[in-house]
C-alpha cells in the first residue's frame, strides 16, 4: 500500500508542476552591445539545467526510501546514515540549491507578481516534501534536508527545553516565515537565502556574517537539538502543520507502551508527550474562564499586532532598493548628505524626475502598510493561538510521539523495550522458517 502512494504523490506532483513555466524570465533578455554586463538580479535565480531534474528525482527517491526506513524497518542507524548522504548530496554536492526552505520565496513572489513564473524544478522542490509530510509525517526532516543533518552531526549532550520556553522560541520561526512572504511579495529580499546560516559551509565560501551565524547555531546544536530547525526553520513551520493531519506517523511502541520513559530520555527535540494520569474532566472547567478571556483576546491581539506591523512600514518598506534609493536622494536634495553615491548618480544619470520616484516610494510604502497588516494579524493570531492551546489539557494514556513536533529521526525505536521485544521476535520466526 505504502509503494503504491509512493507512485501516486510523484506522479501528482509531477503533474501538478508540469504546467507552471519552466523559467525565471518570461522572455529572453534583449540583445545588447557588445560589452554591456546584464546587472545581478535581486532575487536568487537557480541552475537550469539536466542537475535540476536530476536533483527532483533524488529528492523523490530519498523521501521514498526515508519513509520506508521510519515506518517499516524503525532504524535509527539507517535513518541516519540516509541523512548523512543527503547531507553531502544537496548540502556540500549541489551547495544547497534548490532547497524547499528557500522556495517558499519563489512561491510567494509567483503570487504576487504576475510577471514571475516559479521554474518547475522550484515548485517540486517545494510541495514534494509537503506532499509527503502530509501523508508520513516529517520525513523530510528525519533524512532529507541537509540544514537539519549538519545540526544532527553536531549534537553531542542534548538537553531539555521546558516546553513552555519552546513554544516561546518557535515565535520567532512563525515571525520569520511572514517576513519572508512580505519581503519576497513586495519584490524586496529573499531574506531566507540571504540570512542561511550554514550555506557558507555548503559553499565554502560567502558571507563572514552568516558563517559566525552558522557557527553560532552550530555551537548551540552541541547541546540543543536542531537549534535552527525548532526555533528559526520557516518551512519546518509549514510541516508542523500538516503533519498534525499526516495520514501515517511515527509510533513509539510497536503495542502497549510500559511508562518506562526511556523514549522521552531519548527524544533531543522534546516530542514526546507524557501520559496525563491526573488528567479529569474537571480540568476543562477549571480552565474555562480562562479560555474565554483568551479567546476574547484573540482579535485584540490580532488588530494589535496587524498595527504595529502597519506602523512599521517606514523601517521594513526600506527592504526595497526603490524606496532606499528614494530616501538617499532625499538626503542629497535636502543637504543632509554631502556626497553622493554611486546609485544616485546612476539615477541621476537616467533623466528621472525626483519626484516621480518619491512618488514610486510611496506607493511601495503604501504597499507594505497593508503587507503590515497582514502580516502583524497573523503573529498577533498565532500568539493567541498558542496562548489557547497551551491552556488546554488532552487526556494520553500512554507516552507519544507529538504530530506536530515529531522530526521522525528514530531514537526512540532503539530505546523502546518492546520495539526490541518485537524485533526479536521477529528474528526468531525468520530463523525457525
Amino acid at each position: 500500500m505504502i509503494r503504491f502512494v509512493y507512485i501516486i504523490v510523484g506522479m501528482a506532483v509531477l503533474l501538478l508542476s508540469s504546467g507552471i513555466a519552466s523559467g525565471f524570465e518570461r522572455f529572453p533578455p534583449p540583445d545588447f552591445e557588445s560589452g554591456y554586463e546584464q546587472p545581478s538580479p535581486t532575487t536568487p535565480n537557480p541552475r537550469q539545467d539536466i542537475y535540476e531534474y536530476i536533483d527532483a528525482f533524488v529528492l523523490l527517491a530519498v523521501l521514498s526510501l526515508a519513509s520506508y526506513l521510519v515506518l517499516r524497518k524503525r532504524r535509527r542507524r539507517l535513518i541516519f546514515v540516509l541523512s548523512i548522504l543527503s547531507l553531502f548530496y544537496f548540502g556540500f554536492w549541489r551547495e544547497g540549491c534548490v532547497c524547499p526552505i528557500g522556495a517558499i520565496q519563489n512561491v510567494a513572489l509567483s503570487i504576487f507578481d504576475s510577471d514571475y513564473a516559479v521554474p518547475i524544478t522550484v515548485m517540486i522542490f517545494f510541495l514534494l516534501p509537503l506532499v509527503f509530510t502530509l501523508f508520513f509525517g516529517r520525513i523530510f526532516c528525519a533524512a532529507v534536508c541537509p540544514l537539519g543533518a549538519i545540526q544532527d552531526v553536531v549534537l553531542l549532550r542534548p538537553t531539555s527545553v521546558p516546553e513552555w520556553l519552546e513554544s516561546g522560541l518557535r515565535l520567532f520561526a512563525y515571525v520569520y516565515l511572514a517576513a519572508a512572504v512580505l519581503f519576497a511579495a513586495t519584490g524586496s529580499a529573499f531574506i531566507i537565502c540571504r540570512y542561511d546560516p550554514f550555506i557558507s559551509f555548503f559553499r565554502l565560501s560567502g558571507d563572514f556574517n552568516m558563517l559566525i551565524l552558522g557557527v553560532c547555531f552550530l555551537f548551540v546544536g552541541m547541546f540543543i537539538g536542531r537549534p535552527y530547525c525548532r526555533f528559526a526553520c520557516p518551512y519546518g513551520i509549514i510541516m508542523r502543520q500538516l503533519s498534525r493531519i499526516s495520514k501515517w506517523r511515527v509510533a513509539i511502541t510497536p503495542d502497549d507502551c510500559i511508562k518506562c520513559r526511556l523514549c522521552e530520555d531519548s527524544c533531543p527535540f522534546g516530542a514526546i508527550r507524557a501520559p496525563t494520569e491526573d488528567w479529569s474532566p474537571q480540568d476543562y472547567n477549571k480552565n474555562k474562564k480562562l479560555l474565554v478571556v483568551l479567546i476574547l483576546l484573540l482579535p485584540v491581539l490580532v488588530f494589535s499586532c496587524g498595527w504595529i506591523g502597519f506602523a512599521l512600514r517606514p523601517v521594513t518598506s526600506r527592504m526595497h532598493a526603490t524606496v532606499r534609493l528614494a530616501d538617499g536622494i532625499y538626503l542629497e536634495e535636502t543637504g543632509q548628505a554631502q556626497e553622493t553615491t554611486d546609485t544616485s548618480s546612476a539615477f541621476r544619470a537616467t533623466g528621472k524626475e525626483v519626484q516621480d520616484l518619491y512618488a514610486e516610494a510611496l506607493d511601495i510604502q503604501a504597499e507594505f502598510g497593508l503587507g503590515g497588516w497582514i502580516f502583524g494579524g497573523f503573529v498577533g493570531l498565532v500568539i493567541a493561538l498558542k496562548l489557547i492551546v497551551l491552556s488546554l489539557r488532552r487526556q494520553r494514556t500512554d507516552y507519544e510521539a507529538g504530530r506536530a513536533g515529531c522530526l521522525a529521526c528514530g531514537r526512540c525505536f532503539e530505546y523502546c523495550p518492546k520495539e526490541h521485544t518485537k524485533r526479536k521476535l521477529a528474528k526468531e520466526t525468520i530463523d525457525k522458517s
